[in-house]
């Protein structure tokens, strides 16, 4: 499946190995095109992070105070050791991916957001015009996607972009 036409194609990782394995088909399978003309934006693969906001992270931000109280108390010190404990898992998961793409002779940028995933992922691949999204498939059971819902079938179709989940080899 190489076409060498794709000027951006964007890999969505999360630190699983299945996403680490979706990123290694992208390299093995995709072909990015070459830059004819001095004008034209080198063409590139995109790793894509998406960071849960702090307080989801941590799974306990306070509610409201009762009777009047100001309704979005947020402990800073708190929030900012949610944040610093993001950007560590950003940064290692990241480096991951990065040694893949050097192991296969690739340069590769990356691109972190905040939120939810399937929405951000949608968001962030119009955002980089990508020609494509790949990511893996953690082929969670019917109730957990019933609870959970499944980030790569949402993308698949909200996505502005073709998409191509890459399955587990399990």
């Amino acid at each position: 499946m190489s076409g060498g036409n794709l000027q951006r194609v964007v890999v969505a990782v999360d630190g699983s190995e299945e996403s680490m394995n979706a990123l290694r088909w992208a390299l093995d399978n995709l072909k990015l095109r070459s830059t004819a003309s001095p004008d034209s934006e080198a063409a590139s693969f995109v790793v894509l992070h998406v960071q849960s906001p702090p307080s989801i992270a941590a799974g306990l931000n306070p509610g409201p105070i009762p009777f009047g109280g100001p309704s979005n108390f947020e402990v800073p010190a708190f929030a900012s050791a949610i944040e610093a404990h993001q950007r560590r898992i950003t940064e290692a998961i990241f480096a991951h991916a990065l040694k893949i793409c050097s192991d296969k002779n690739v340069n590769a940028q990356t691109h972190v957001v905040v939120g939810d995933a399937k929405e951000r992922i949608c968001e962030a691949v119009e955002k980089l015009h990508a020609d494509t999204l790949v990511m893996g498939s953690r082929a969670f059971g019917p109730i957990k996607r019933m609870f959970l819902g499944s980030v790569s079938n949402y993308c698949a179709n909200h996505a502005r972009c073709p998409v191509i989940i890459v399955k587990g080899t399990s």
